[in-house]
């Protein structure tokens, strides 16, 4: 019996075609390196309009006319942590150049970053100080009685309190990954949370560092966050287009600015651990945040795929508020990949400047907002309110 021969020209000839491959992926890699690169983020044109201490008010130009959009200015608001950068992260998945093109009046919060002195603001110095002065700025600017906001993550909880502690001067509400319900263990952050020592901490760094958050952050889900995709990274060295958008992403990821100590210290105990939001048993500068006082329309857009914000923190807020016209819509997605996936881009923004359309009367300012009508009409003469809409959405891609 012949013994079977070892296709020895056919593995060497193999190995040739793949060595050959690898050379010519190192060539371009090393092109795309060492050439110019363009990892700009954050390039949308805007004005700063308003600043107080750390904090700027960013008004974005448009060649738009408002009067193809929506008529009444929006005001958003990103969260303390990481920034608001991420809605105008790269050219093609830009939040901010979607709301443009649709014709939105825009207004963004920039937090900027807290120093040593700024430890001991609050919460409520964030809510009812910075947060107030720049609506009424927009609203004495725009000549307004109220205006469309837009939350997001910690800035649509603080958006929720500014809401029902202000409801005559916002007309609609928009959370997206907002976390209002604390009581969950279905994300390890809520976990975590509920566990930590913000005192100790607080008491030892002054401000919670953004770099010690960030580090955190990566551990909820390391193989993913601090393996996978560096071998993505260099699974696709040589593509130019990949690289650049890598880049940016690192870049937001690691800017990361302090969150100011007591603000930190009041979240983790008032939220995550005794979970006064949601029952609307939270205080601020000594007045109740009552969710029954949130009577403007409510959008609430959540991911289905959140490790930081999972649905269950997020989908109870219709449920709590007073408005008789709330909208709950789940995206197939992930906290980031809500702003920055290319397939959710196609729905997220398109379906907020519908829903705003959809409200957007008395765009003069003149007349009653929806949360002045809805207070008047729970005053009135016992007429039962109407069923809160109900509308979940999926769509988009995981990320």
């Amino acid at each position: 019996m012949d013994r079977p021969k070892i296709p020895i020209d056919a593995i060497l000839k193999h190995l040739t075609e793949d060595a050959e491959k690898v050379q010519e992926r190192a060539q371009k890699a090393s092109s795309v390196l060492l050439g110019e690169l363009d990892t700009s983020i954050a390039t949308t044109p805007y004005d700063v309009v308003y600043e107080e201490d750390r904090v700027k008010l960013k008004h974005y130009r448009s060649s738009t006319p408002v009067e193809d959009g929506v008529n009444t200015p929006l005001l958003v608001v990103y969260a303390l942590i990481n920034r608001e950068t991420m809605l105008d992260l790269q050219p093609g998945r830009s939040v901010v150049d979607s709301f443009l093109k649709s014709g939105v009046d825009l207004y963004m919060v920039d937090w900027g970053y807290p120093t040593r002195r700024e430890r001991f603001l609050t919460i409520d110095d964030h809510v009812n100080g910075y947060m107030d002065n720049i609506v009424d700025f927009v609203l004495k600017r725009t000549n307004r009685r109220n205006l469309n906001l837009m939350g997001i993550c910690m800035g649509g909880s603080f958006s929720v309190m500014y809401s029902a502690l202000h409801p005559e001067k916002v007309k609609n509400l928009i959370t997206t990954v907002c976390p209002t319900n604390f009581n969950t263990e279905q994300g390890l952050l809520h976990v975590w949370m509920k566990n930590i020592n913000p005192d100790r901490m607080i008491d030892a760094f002054g401000n919670m560092p953004g770099d010690l958050m960030n580090f955190g952050f990566l551990l909820l889900n390391p193989a993913r966050l601090m393996i996978d995709k560096y071998v993505g990274f260099v699974e696709n060295i040589d593509k130019k287009d990949f690289v650049e958008n890598f880049i940016r992403m690192e870049k937001w990821i690691f800017d990361s600015p302090d969150v100011p100590g007591e603000t930190f210290r009041q979240f983790v105990i008032d939220c995550y651990q005794k979970n006064l939001l949601i029952e609307s048993r939270m205080e601020l500068g000594g007045k109740l945040v009552d969710l029954k006082k949130v009577t403007m329309p409510l959008l609430n857009i959540y991911g289905q795929y959140d490790h930081l914000v999972p649905p269950e923190a997020a989908n109870l807020l219709t449920s709590r508020v007073g408005s008789n016209d709330t909208e709950d819509v789940c995206l197939d997605t992930g906290h980031i990949g809500i702003y920055v996936s290319s397939k959710t881009q196609k729905e997220f923004v398109p379906k907020i400047v519908k829903w705003l359309k959809a409200r957007d009367g008395n765009g003069d300012g003149d007349g009653p907002s929806e949360g002045e009508k809805n207070i008047a009409n729970k005053k009135g003469s016992g007429i039962k309110s109407t069923p809160k809409k109900r509308k979940k959405v999926k769509n988009g891609d995981t990320i």
